[in-house]
């Protein structure tokens, strides 16, 4: 399990050391930064909403629930996806988070989920439809479709890490019997990245000093440093587990307390499951036109 855990977190940070580099700013910065967006996940998980109340098993049903019905939109039906963006934005206004904060956290990864499909409107040139002087083609309605479908996806699920903290995501998941080698690896591997900044962090300062006004790691040393953080991520790795089986670990964590869910909690999940479900099999979109034509 460790030598996994350890991989993962090595391509983690293989991502992020990558694509902070890449900017050419100050790598502090972007590490503080990085550790101040972790404590502010923390502290938004930690609100006291409507939504925030609610048990942590129904909030992460309807965030799969809403997601595989999203996904199982035909990439041409566009106007049966659009009635979907009122359940998010519903249930942002019962979390009382602004939307402005979920794109603001997902800046890195939204224009990633968006040029999925930027090909299709070069590849596929079929007319669709005419608005006026301007030909719609197939293309152009699958790559907005497919957009759209990741960016709502993208805010359900940082809506569920926002007003869930993770002890309690993996609470439900081990109530939803996920295996429990999954479940802790998802905890330990959430835990350790404040830790593994902190590592990084450490080794740019020595780099710092032994490289001084010189912005940046240099590329040839992109693989000795990455290496280094590596082995020190090993043995940090390896020091923690035996801490852990020191102090009782036998392969899971009490997540968090045990709660039962109440007549609130699944009253609205049911309430908002049927609502996905109805916008699912009416296109709301067509009916409104069809009533205003």
């Amino acid at each position: 399990m460790k030598r996994v855990s350890c991989g993962i977190l090595f391509f983690i940070v293989v991502y992020w050391y990558i694509c902070v580099h890449w900017k050419k700013e100050d790598f502090m910065d972007q590490m503080t930064s990085a550790m101040l967006e972790l404590a502010d996940m923390d502290t938004l998980a930690s609100g006291d909403s409507f939504l925030h109340r609610r048990h942590p098993l129904a909030k992460l049903l309807l965030t799969i629930l809403y997601i595989f019905t999203v996904v199982s939109f035909p990439v041409n039906q566009l106007s049966g996806l659009i009635p979907m963006v009122l359940i998010p934005v519903l249930a942002y206004q019962m979390a009382d988070l602004p939307l402005r904060t979920c794109f603001y956290k997902l800046r890195f990864v939204l224009p990633l989920v968006c040029a999925v499909g930027i090909w299709n409107p070069i590849l596929n040139r079929e007319p669709a439809f005419s608005l006026g002087a301007l030909t719609v083609t197939v293309g152009m309605i699958s790559f907005l479709s497919l957009m759209l479908k990741g960016i709502l996806s993208l805010m359900m699920s940082f809506l569920l890490i926002a007003t869930t903290n993770i002890e309690k995501i993996c609470y439900a998941l081990s109530l939803l019997k996920v295996p429990k080698v999954m479940v802790t690896q998802t905890l330990i591997t959430y835990r350790y990245i404040s830790l593994l900044l902190h590592e990084a962090g450490t080794m740019w300062n020595a780099y710092k000093l032994r490289a001084p006004g010189q912005k940046g790691v240099h590329i040839s040393a992109w693989g000795s440093f990455l290496g280094q953080l590596l082995l020190r991520s090993m043995d940090r790795a390896s020091d923690l587990y035996q801490s852990m089986e020191m102090r009782g670990f036998h392969g899971s964590f009490y997540y968090a307390e045990v709660q039962r869910a109440g007549r609130t909690d699944w009253l609205y999940f049911l309430i908002m499951a049927a609502v996905i479900l109805l916008l699912r099999l009416v296109n709301l979109s067509a009916l409104l036109g069809g009533l205003l034509v």
